[in-house]
């Protein structure tokens, strides 16, 4: 079932995981940008090539936004995303989704992406892949961002696991950054116990979130101590397969 968002784009509901695949109030094209472009490539600013991995598919709005903020911005960046997504039908759907207006100068783009699971050209390189995201993620390497947008842990647990996490630290080079929508402290406590470093940032002071990265440094965020946060609260679990 479409859903208009409060930025006027259009998102679906899963019947599959009973959750919309973005945030109503803040809206599809808004929340790929707050919460996974505009943070991701503030960290990397003076990078010219990318590497991303976004983390599922979905409706394509974190790999089409990119595009279109990148375009828009006339960014001198290469890009070259790696997005799977488990629902071929899905996928087949958006052949007639009706994307927002925003993305009409990126549409050859989305057809051609859609129809091909491919796209290149000499500044982007997009693949799409049909099937188990953890089973993808192994072919990868040298990964610069990861937009990691899998439904909630509640109900797509296997993708928020240290386990899974672990793999994502394997296949990131030193200087990458995770971005994601969730806050809680099991989520962060898996993404820690896996390797990653955890920051708190808030870039519309509305709705905070969570960036991982590999080593401390200085930077425009809260540093979240998960050691103390495990001293506080004897509770706290990580999460596992």
């Amino acid at each position: 079932m479409i859903v208009k968002t409060n930025d006027n784009s259009n998102t679906l509901y899963s019947t599959k995981y009973n959750q919309h695949f973005h945030d109503i109030k803040t809206g599809a094209i808004q929340e790929s940008l707050t919460k996974h472009v505009i943070p991701s490539f503030n960290f990397h600013k003076d990078k010219k090539y990318l590497r991303i991995l976004d983390i599922c598919f979905g409706l394509g709005y974190n790999t089409f936004s990119t595009i279109n903020y990148v375009l828009e911005n006339g960014l001198d960046k290469k890009l070259e995303i790696f997005s799977p997504e488990l629902g071929g039908e899905l996928i087949e759907s958006l052949k007639e989704f009706e994307f927002p207006q925003e993305f009409e100068k990126i549409s050859h783009i989305i057809k051609e992406l859609l129809e091909t699971k491919k796209y290149k050209d000499e500044n982007i390189q997009i693949e799409l892949f049909i099937g188990d995201a953890r089973e993808y993620i192994k072919t990868l390497d040298n990964l610069d961002i990861i937009f990691q947008d899998a439904f909630s842990s509640e109900v797509n647990g296997e993708l928020w696991t240290v386990e899974y996490f672990s793999k994502l630290f394997s296949i990131t080079n030193e200087n990458a950054v995770v971005t994601t929508y969730s806050i809680a402290s099991n989520v962060r406590l898996s993404l820690y116990e896996a390797g990653f470093e955890i920051y708190e940032v808030n870039p519309t002071g509305k709705m905070k979130q969570t960036i991982a990265i590999k080593n401390k440094k200085d930077m425009e965020a809260k540093y979240i101590d998960m050691q103390l946060k495990q001293e506080r609260n004897k509770e706290l679990k990580a999460l596992y397969d």
